[in-house]
């Protein structure tokens, strides 16, 4: 089983940056998805970004367009998402996911394997 730990969240102003940081315990030898996620109190989960780790396409919602970066070390078996000009609407609670798959895609019902999730709140 995946396992997956967030951390990296915590209070900014708007127009602020942070990077969220993701510990996977295996990334395995072929076909493997991770994403970011995000869940605002009320709001159903939605998908920020996803990225396929050994083919190297990525995925971004067009709310984070051209602000969040997702990225990966595969040596460390690190994700990670970089955040800028975050806005107050950006707060949740963002997790990171896992799936032994060759796609990746931005629905959490594609992924079998979450992380417990990091608070993120942007003031205005």
């Amino acid at each position: 089983e995946v396992q997956l730990v967030e951390s990296g969240g915590g209070l900014v102003q708007a127009g602020g940056s942070l990077r969220l940081s993701c510990a996977v315990s295996e990334f395995g030898t072929d076909d493997f998805a991770l994403a970011w996620f995000r869940q605002a109190p009320g709001k159903e989960r939605e998908g920020i970004s996803c990225l396929e780790v050994y083919e190297g396409r990525t995925e971004y919602a067009d709310f984070v367009k051209g602000r969040f970066t997702i990225s990966t070390d595969t040596d460390k078996r690190m994700l990670y998402l970089q955040m800028n000009s975050l806005k107050p609407e950006d707060t949740a609670v963002y997790f990171c996911a896992a799936e032994r798959a060759e796609l990746c895609l931005l629905s959490p019902h594609w992924y079998d394997y979450w992380g417990q999730g990091t608070q993120v709140t942007v003031s205005s």
